[in-house]
């Protein structure tokens, strides 16, 4: 097999622009015209050579994914089709309680999701891959908080390639307790909930992630191998929000809970 191709110039230099900002928590202004991604496809290219760079910088592996805009009402704002994705490195990634400092993010939210672990590797030659086919390849699935970051100067004069490029607001996760996947567990039926401070602000069910959870798994199965990746056993993945996103304040404290499944916590300090 052929490898494949280094990253090009522009690439790798719109990546360690964007891992510049992101790891001095500055904010990031809209790019110089000749690193701004001009698709999808030269997005995910420079979100790729963003997990290097990260990585180098003492993050850790990318270690599992998130799946963002998984409703029509944000493809509508954002102008795409479909789910976006972007990567979770090692570093970020906090298990039953987060605890996090307000000044390492830009303007720090949480939203309350559902994650998966995958028990088996994606590969291309798998696919097509479709929901109902995903149960096979899940091997736990768990509450989650991921912590996402408007770290823009101005979110407005950005485009979505270059939010794509950042990992699409990614920032940190918090896994909670993990179980088997098994058919008395609906997915689509689990019924979640946000609280800051010990108020619920926001609630929702599995479905509101594409009709059902693990559609967006079949997305993410998919994206990846038509670029050329696989979604390895072992990885995560968070499916999507259940919750409106809260933006969140110094000294807060949230709580996901699912009925069900369990409640994982963060403290934003």
């Amino acid at each position: 097999m052929t490898p494949p191709a280094p990253a090009s110039d522009p690439v790798r230099e719109a990546a360690a622009w964007i891992a510049r900002h992101r790891l001095e928590h500055r904010p990031l202004p809209a790019p110089p015209e000749h690193l701004r991604p001009r698709d999808e496809v030269a997005a995910y290219a420079v979100q790729h050579a963003l997990h290097r760079e990260l990585a180098a910088a003492g993050l850790g592996e990318r270690v599992g994914w998130k799946i963002g805009c998984t409703n029509p009402q944000m493809q509508r704002y954002l102008g795409i089709r479909h789910p976006a994705g972007g990567g979770v490195m090692a570093e970020t990634v906090h298990l039953g309680t987060g605890r996090f400092r307000h000044a390492d993010f830009v303007r720090p939210g949480v939203e309350v999701e559902i994650a998966v672990r995958l028990g088996s590797t994606l590969h291309a030659a798998d696919g097509p891959f479709r929901g109902e086919d995903m149960v096979t390849a899940v091997a736990e699935v768990m509450p989650a908080i991921e912590i996402v970051d408007d770290r823009y100067v101005d979110r407005a004069k950005l485009d979505t390639p270059t939010l794509i490029a950042d990992d699409f607001f990614d920032a940190a996760a918090v896994l909670g307790p993990a179980r088997k996947l098994t058919p008395a567990l609906d997915l689509a039926e689990l019924a979640g909930e946000v609280r800051i401070n010990g108020e619920t602000c926001s609630v929702g069910r599995g479905r509101d992630i594409l009709g059902h959870p693990l559609e967006a798994l079949a997305w993410l199965a998919s994206h990846r191998s038509a670029c050329g990746g696989v979604l390895r056993a072992g990885e995560f993945v968070l499916l999507g929000s259940v919750t409106a996103i809260q933006w969140v304040a110094r000294g807060t404290e949230i709580e996901g809970a699912f009925d069900g499944l369990g409640a994982v916590r963060a403290v934003i300090g």
